[in-house]
């Protein structure tokens, strides 16, 4: 009997794990059928999905899209079928949450205790770093990231979207005076992360274009958050996304620098989750939650 949606899912269980016998293993199920499977798929489909090592396996060209088209279909399917039983799901178990530091401190954690209260069954497991994490080796259920996505691996819900500024500290300003253009940078302390952007330099609007200018670090900072400390501490000119430093504009510990040359840029904010995760009670009441009362700052 034709098992097609079978050798579908064990194939995605393949490229998921990255070797034929950890999909076993989650399938409960020997090598041998995981390959025959595979096989069997491959010659139906006329094309290697796979190429496997002794060790691992790695997705041709075509089996990405494959495997994208129906992780996508199988997720649908399933949501399909539960969907008449949806609402009497209670929302349980361990919630594994990964979120940067910034966005962890600013946004987020000001919004659990109302979560947890919702959901009392729900153990939200939440740690927050600045460094990006694999899903799967870090068994997290969902994972915040901001700027440019890069694992197309998984879905991704947007949850806002943030410009970035220039700011300072009042402290720092009364010493070295506020800029009035970007080549005043040159005389400043110029506060930067020690990562590697995508694009270096800072943009600015002049006239109908927009220029990123180099511009000279005084200090390095591995997060947001440290580079945002400096910044109240006096240390010099930071660029921040606007929901990291709210609280210290509305306060007075930093002010906006250089506005009239602010080129309107931001970032997205995502939340990511595997496909098959997307029917898990908890994970659903997390992402709607967030729908639901995540405020950024404009």
């Amino acid at each position: 009997m034709d098992n097609r949606l079978g050798d579908i899912e064990i194939f995605l269980a393949a490229a998921r794990a990255g070797s034929l016998a950890a999909a076993a293993k989650e399938l409960r199920l020997t090598p041998s059928a995981v390959s025959r499977s595979v096989a069997r798929l491959e010659a139906r489909l006329g094309v290697v999905l796979l190429r496997r090592t002794t060790r691992s396996l790695a997705l041709t060209a075509e089996g990405e899209r494959y495997r994208e088209r129906m992780a996508r279909l199988v997720a649908d399917m399933a949501e399909v079928e539960s969907g008449l039983g949806r609402e009497t799901q209670e929302p349980r178990g361990t919630l594994r949450v990964n979120a940067s530091v910034p966005f962890g401190t600013q946004c987020l954690l000001p919004l659990l205790p109302a979560f947890t209260a919702r959901y009392p069954h729900v153990l939200v497991d939440l740690a927050l770093s600045d460094a990006l994490v694999d899903l799967v080796e870090e068994r997290a259920d969902i994972a915040i990231r901001i700027g440019p996505l890069r694992d197309t691996r998984l879905r991704a819900k947007k949850l806002g979207h943030s410009k970035m500024l220039l700011v300072a500290s009042p402290s720092y300003l009364a010493h070295y005076g506020m800029p009035q253009t970007p080549d005043d940078l040159d005389t400043h302390r110029c506060l930067q992360f020690s990562f590697r952007r995508s694009i270096d330099g800072w943009p600015f609007r002049l006239g109908q274009r927009v220029v990123h200018r180099a511009v000279e670090s005084a200090f390095l900072g591995n997060s947001g958050d440290v580079v945002r400390l400096m910044a109240v501490a006096g240390g010099g000119i930071a660029r921040l996304s606007r929901f990291h430093v709210a609280g210290d504009l509305q306060s007075g510990r930093l002010v906006e620098v250089l506005a009239a040359y602010n080129p309107g840029d931001g970032e997205d904010i995502h939340a990511l989750y595997s496909a098959q995760d997307r029917l898990a009670p908890r994970v659903r009441a997390l992402l709607d939650y967030l729908d639901e009362a995540l405020i950024l700052p404009g």
